[in-house]
């Protein structure tokens, strides 16, 4: 058995109670540490929480060399923890197919997501969302500016934009770089940057800051620690912008 459990935003107390009792009666947990990560706490807090030794999975072992986990769920029970949602990924549903493949019967729990997080945070409606997008650093002779078609092309059809940020190893993109980057794609396409912007930080925490403005604001503001994520609005309803004028510094 191979189940996918949702660890939720913050730290490891996010975690559902169903999904603790998967951990606790598992024999092998693994976790996929490089999609999205509990800021407030590492693994040593959750191997104590949960009661189990986490084996840490990096993106190769996810992407390129699953067996591992898959040879666990066929032994005996095996879960696979990520932060949020398990699906959100296509590298998870990837592994639930091979799972599938190998006749290992797997399940998910599901786990609170940043995706329905970022409109109790902003106000901003869940229907009015488009396709999301991600922001990587750039690298040299490297600038992809397709985060900026999926922005404009949301905004044509009057539709909010939730942008991911980059997480590395050793550093996590805030809300400034991205809507630094947002810029320097504009400039690079020769069309109009979006005019407003909604920052927040560590949902899921007990202080989460959310701040939306122009670009200008959101680069000079300072977000604390990570994680952020942006959320580019369309034309604002008269309740999200009431709501964002009383909850997000607008």
């Amino acid at each position: 058995m191979l189940t996918f459990i949702g660890l939720g935003l913050y730290d490891e107390k996010d975690i559902s109670i169903k999904g603790l009792e998967a951990i606790k009666s598992a024999d092998s947990v693994f976790l996929e540490g490089y999609t999205s990560r509990l800021m407030g706490a590492g693994v040593k807090e959750m191997e104590e929480y949960y009661g189990k030794k986490i084996h840490v999975l990096g993106r190769d072992d996810v992407e390129n060399n699953p067996e591992n986990i898959l040879d666990a769920a066929l032994k005996g029970n095996a879960v696979f923890l990520t932060g949020g949602d398990p699906m959100v990924s296509t590298t998870h549903s990837d592994i639930r197919i091979r799972a599938k493949e190998r006749n290992i019967p797997t399940k998910i729990i599901h786990g609170a997501s940043i995706q329905s997080a970022v409109c109790g945070l902003s106000g901003l409606q869940n229907y009015r969302f488009g396709k999301s997008c991600s922001i990587p650093y750039p690298e040299k002779n490297w600038f992809p500016t397709t985060p900026l078609e999926t922005i404009v092309n949301n905004i044509a059809q009057d539709l909010h934009t939730l942008v991911f940020l980059d997480i590395k190893p050793d550093r996590y993109m805030t809300v400034g770089e991205g809507v630094s980057l947002i810029e320097q794609m504009a400039e690079k396409r020769g069309v109009k940057p979006p005019e407003i912007y909604v920052g927040m930080a560590r949902a899921g925490s007990d202080n989460p800051i959310v701040i939306a403005g122009d670009s200008e604001k959101l680069k000079s503001a300072y977000f604390k620690e990570p994680l952020h994520i942006i959320a580019v609005p369309a034309t604002l309803h008269m309740m999200e912008k009431e709501y964002l004028k009383n909850f997000a510094f607008l």
